[in-house]
Order: structure tokens, then sequence, then C-alpha cells
């Protein structure tokens, strides 16, 4: 696999990428577009097994590090709404490379908000041909109110609601460690060492308000209408990512969509213990669904809308 930095620019910033292809190819490659999950970078060692799989079918690859974050220009900070506006300006970054088909860009997110978002990104930018959602959130307020025991909870929204009050008072708000205090660890997370290559890289704090955005974080409330092909990761009994969150996405799409559940494993377990049989089965959706034929087919039946492209990539 080659790995190649590039860049674009979100909204006036330049965001940091990096361009995986095949160590050889020749003329233009089906892409697929990639933020991080939670708090991750793009040059997490475990995204790289990912690639190098997809690389290996034939696909580019472009991983970024959202606004603020890693490499890419911006206040360092945690927007939610800013990070699906990278990927759209990913997604027109793909379109102007030569070595890119345009009408062939997937999207793929692994992990809390890096799933949830590739279902957003979907839904939001019909240049999106397939995603594919692993470990995803679907409700964020949902999410948040799962780490915490009731009485916490409550404290919780009291600190959010003195913070709005702050905020419009003195312009200032109060600054938090992300996954202490917004995001609270699991005993797994704390011990695991998946992450270990980015967890000093990440932002040491951020402004409260961003809790505010992840309440508002509906991915489910937009796979009610999404016709894209999704392809959902999931893992049984998951105490990171609810299990019911990646079922209810599957549930609501409209489109093609295969749900994958890992059993009898955890939430960063499942990453080694299930990648021989997940990983060939993420690359044969993305190789399946991410076409740009000259003869397109489009049928119908009493369930559901398939689409099927023929003759090739032009």
């Amino acid at each position: 696999m080659k790995t190649t930095p590039v860049s674009f620019f979100s909204e006036g910033s330049r965001v940091s990428g990096l361009w995986r292809t095949p160590d050889q190819h020749s003329g233009r490659l089906r892409a697929i577009i990639q933020g991080p999950g939670w708090l991750g970078l793009k040059d997490a060692k475990l995204y790289v097994r990912y690639h190098e799989a997809l690389t290996a079918a034939g696909f580019g690859v472009l991983v970024i590090d959202y606004r603020g974050f890693g490499d890419s220009e911006g206040e360092r900070d945690l927007s939610i709404s800013g990070q699906l506006t990278d990927l759209v300006n990913g997604v027109t970054y793909l379109t102007t490379r030569d070595d890119v088909y345009g009408d062939a860009i997937g999207t793929f997110g692994s992990g809390g908000t890096g799933g949830g978002n590739a279902v957003l990104l979907a839904a939001a930018d019909p240049r999106v041909r397939t995603a594919v959602s692993q470990l995803p959130v679907a409700d964020g307020e949902d999410w948040l109110r799962r780490m915490r025991p009731e009485h916490s909870w409550l404290e919780f929204l009291e600190s959010l609601d003195a913070d709005r009050r702050q905020r419009v008072l003195t312009g200032v708000g109060r600054r938090v460690h992300p996954r202490e205090e917004i995001m609270v660890p699991t005993p797994e997370r704390r011990a695991t060492t998946v992450k270990a290559d980015i967890d000093e890289r990440i932002p040491s704090e951020v402004s409260l308000a961003a809790a505010d955005a992840i309440l508002n974080y509906r991915p489910l409330e937009v796979a009610a209408h999404l016709r894209t092909p999704l392809m959902v990761i999931a893992v049984e009994g998951d105490a990171t990512t609810p299990t019911e969150h990646a079922i209810a996405l599957y549930k609501a799409a409209q489109g093609p969509k295969e749900l994958v559940m890992q059993r009898h494993t955890t939430h960063y377990a499942a990453y080694d213990k299930y990648w021989e049989t997940v990983t060939p089965r993420i690359v044969s959706w993305f190789d399946k669904y991410l076409t740009n034929g000259q003869v397109v087919i489009t049928s119908t039946t009493a369930t559901s809308e398939v689409t099927e492209y023929l003759e090739g990539l032009s």
C-alpha cells in the first residue's frame, strides 16, 4: 500500500489527509473516504489494516483529520457539524483527482461518531454511492445518557444548562476533557491499548458546548430516508456503542442493507477477534456497490428499489 499526504480546504481551513492506493496501479480508482471515529486521527494504527485490505482489492482510500484535530487547521475543538462538512468537502476533493472515478465514491466509518458520520454523509451527499458503518452511534443523547447513572445524568444536564447561561452572559464557556467529562470511558476503554498510538495526540480539552451538538446528533433520523446501500457492523452486548443503535440504523435504512453482528466479544476486542471474518465482507460490499457502469438498470419490487450497473467501469 502506498500512502501519500494530501490536503484540501474546508470552509477556509486546510484539512490534512492520507491518500492510500495499491502499490501498483494505473488509471483511475474507485475511492472510499473515511472520517475517524470519536476523537480519532487519520494515522491511527487501527485503520491501517482495513486500508491495506481495501487497497489490495483495488480501491483508493482517503482518511482525514477533522478540522481542529491532528495535522488539520482550525480551532482545536470538537465540532460534529464541522466533521460532516469536512467529509462532504473531502468527497469534492476526490472528484478533482485524475486518479479517481468521481462517480464511484463510498464511505467507511468506524467507532461511535465515525460510524454515525458515515450514515450522515451518505444521506447528505448523493455522490456517495455506498456506506459501511462500523460500531456506530445512532442517537447522541441516548449514547451519552447510557454512560451515566441517573443522578450523574441529571448533574450533567444541569452543568450543560449552567454553561449555556455562562456563555450567554460572558461569551466564554467551560473547557472540559472530551473523554472524561463528555464521554465516560468504560473499564474496557481504560484498559485497552488499541488506540494507544493516538491517545496522547487528541485535544485534552474542548468546549463543553460540544456536548450540546452530540445531544442533537441523530444519524437514525436520516437513516429512515436513506436509500444508499448500507452495511452496519455491530457487537452484541456492546458497552461502548450500544448494539441497539446499530440494529436501529439497519432497520431504518430503506435501500439495500446488511447487518453484521459479532457475538461473544466486546467493542475493542472485536477488531482483532473477527478481523478475518468481517473485513472480506466490507471489501465485498464496496466491490458490489461501487460501480459506475455505462448501462444502468433500475428494478422495483413491492418493498425496495435496486439499481444495477453493467458494462464495467468507464
